[in-house]
């Protein structure tokens, strides 16, 4: 198969693009524009290429979300993922108001509401059996004054199928990226080698944007250099059934012997436990008794779920880390989300901040990219990027990095007495309604929110 990637085709109805949570249909096999998964008989072999404006290594937030508003733009983008469908668990849940806000400028509001998620308007934690309502986001402006806890895969699909709406956007399943294309020996990034089921697939771009995580073969490619801020941390991920009784959904549970992360899904709890980096192995060969139990003594409200954790199997390890790139960009080509810089998941600001990444790109990209931009008119903007998106990071992770410090793993940490003594209970009427008006502007809308430009809205801009 070979061709221009972004010319016009008949459109197939959005809604029948993708099924869940199976593989994409491959609708621009069959003539039509959408979303596409290759069935293999249909590989292209290894002498063929495409050709598009933007290729975007990564089906993440950042790099689906840039797809979209670039396709919005009028702007030819193709879009690669290595996964044949986005259901997977290792990935964030939460959408914060500044998103919220995005999704209300596209106009997809009504269709993100219908999708199942849990609206939490405060964010309650339990410190030494004391729950605290620690931040309520009531202080911020309306109408988005919650966060949403949605399964990522569904806000991905959600964006896919909007992105499939324009003829200028194509999304490929099943394409992993694995190295860059070169005009010349180190010279100018002129697009991706990509591995499909029949052989590789040259990709040619006038702008590559690595969006591919935190391992990103792009960034790797490009060789650039970056600084990793040690996190004394790991995450061991697991479910749990929701415990009997009505309570307020609780995001966290910090005691002196662990600190444990519950993430309210409709039918079950998404559950993340710190432990000291490099103790996973240990864990395993303490066996599934032994894990229960540390989950029942941190978090006594869920002794009665642990019984749902049937294996030491059913619990996976997360690597946390926090790192940033020195530089962001190289000539033709350009990082963004994880792949410029790797959050912790201390507030769960990943989604947030790859999100608020495609925005600023978007909006600095599409001007330059409308007027038939120069690669050096190209390149200065991809710069203009990293001026405007690496100062609200560095923040965010400078304040990640001291929670780390503040809490550890959680075990060997008493934050709070139960009951209170009286400094603490003075401390906490005076502190904590101070504090929650911040807490909830820095938690909801990070440093520096984004707004999508209505240079880039265009093509579609009025759709409600």
């Amino acid at each position: 198969m070979s061709g221009t990637v972004g010319s016009a085709r008949t459109r197939s109805p959005p809604s029948a693009i993708i099924p869940s949570p199976d593989p994409l249909v491959s609708h621009r096999a069959a003539g039509q524009n959408g979303v596409m998964t290759m069935p293999s008989g249909d590989s292209p072999s290894t002498t063929d290429s495409i050709s598009t404006r933007v290729c975007v290594a990564g089906g993440g937030p950042a790099g689906v979300m840039l797809g979209l508003l670039l396709a919005r733009a009028g702007i030819d983008v193709l879009v690669l993922e290595k996964h044949s469908d986005f259901f997977r668990d290792f990935r964030g849940d939460t959408v914060h108001p500044s998103t919220l806000n995005l999704i209300d400028q596209l106009g997809i509001r009504a269709e993100f509401d219908a999708i199942g998620h849990a609206l939490l308007p405060r964010l309650d934690a339990v410190v030494n059996g004391v729950r605290l309502h620690a931040i309520n986001f009531a202080s911020l402006p309306a109408p988005n004054r919650a966060i949403t806890l949605m399964p990522q895969w569904d806000l991905l699909k959600l964006l896919a199928i909007e992105g499939a709406r324009s003829p200028h956007f194509e999304l490929r399943m099943g394409y992993e990226v694995v190295d860059v294309v070169r005009d010349g020996a180190g010279g100018r990034v002129t697009g991706v080698l990509a591995q499909t089921a029949g052989g590789l697939l040259r990709i040619d771009a006038e702008l590559t944007v690595a969006a591919d995580g935190r391992d990103s073969i792009v960034r790797k490619a490009l060789d650039l250099a970056g600084r990793e801020f040690g996190v004394p941390v790991d995450v061991t991920w697991f479910r749990l059934d929701r415990p009997s009784g009505s309570a307020p959904d609780t995001l966290g549970y910090l005691s002196d012997s662990a600190f444990i992360v519950t993430i309210p899904r409709p039918e079950y709890l998404q559950c993340g436990l710190l432990v000291p980096k490099g103790s996973f192995a240990g864990l395993r060969r303490d066996g599934i008794e032994a894990f229960r139990q540390r989950i029942a003594v941190a978090a006594p409200r869920l002794a009665t779920s642990v019984s749902s954790l049937a294996s030491i199997d059913d619990v996976k390890l997360l690597s946390v880390r926090i790192n940033r790139l020195k530089t962001w960009s190289a000539p033709g080509a350009l990082c963004i989300g994880d792949a410029a810089h790797a959050m912790s998941p201390v507030f769960g600001v990943g989604i947030n901040y790859a999100v608020q990444d495609a925005v600023a790109t978007a909006n600095l990209l599409v001007p330059v990219l409308r007027a038939g931009g120069s690669p050096k008119a190209i390149d200065a903007a991809t710069r203009a990027v990293q001026r405007r998106r690496e100062g609200p990071t560095a923040l965010m992770q400078r304040l990640q990095r001291s929670v780390h410090r503040i809490i550890g793993t959680g075990a060997g940490k008493r934050v709070l007495q139960n009951p209170p003594t009286r400094r603490q209970r003075v401390a906490l009427r005076v502190a904590i309604p101070i504090i929650r008006p911040i807490a909830a502007r820095v938690v909801g809308y990070g440093f520096r929110p984004e707004r999508i430009s209505r240079e880039v809205l265009g093509e579609g801009a009025a759709r409600r």
